[in-house]
């Protein structure tokens, strides 16, 4: 009798646990996050296109908010090796959410273009998003 009281204890306790986990859950809604790496070296002398940071922080303002209602950029230094030296570059890093594959394509193709880019990396990862306002 006290086995099957602590199995049945040990039941409701899992199904309180999933319910407190989907009840959180419904907060959330399912998103995939986009990440542009966008480099700023030409594309065939791997020069330096912009001569400040702040000059292709704006171009690349003024893309995205064609395409996108919200974004966000930050700076990175991006690195490879390429024929046994390392190179380096000034790197844009954009995060995109609530949008879709084929818009942020849309607008790398305006980047590409404006950055004098051969490629850009576009990641798509599986997210989980809330607008908290507090409340």
């Amino acid at each position: 009798m006290k086995k099957s009281a602590l199995v049945i204890a040990l039941i409701a306790l899992a199904l309180a646990a999933a319910n407190s986990f989907f009840i959180i859950q419904e907060h959330f809604k399912r998103d995939v996050q986009y990440v542009v790496y966008l480099g700023t070296n030409h594309k065939d002398t791997n020069e330096p296109v912009f001569t400040n940071h702040s000059e292709a922080k704006l171009l690349a303002d003024t893309v995205l908010v064609k395409y996108f209602p919200g974004f966000t950029i930050q700076e990175a230094d991006g690195g490879w090796l390429e024929d046994g030296l390392i190179s380096h570059e000034y790197t844009l890093v954009i995060y995109l959410s609530d949008t879709n594959l084929n818009q942020v394509h849309k607008a790398c193709s305006e980047l590409l273009e404006s950055f004098h880019q051969s490629s850009v990396l576009i990641q798509a990862n599986e997210t989980k998003t809330e607008f908290y306002s507090g409340k």
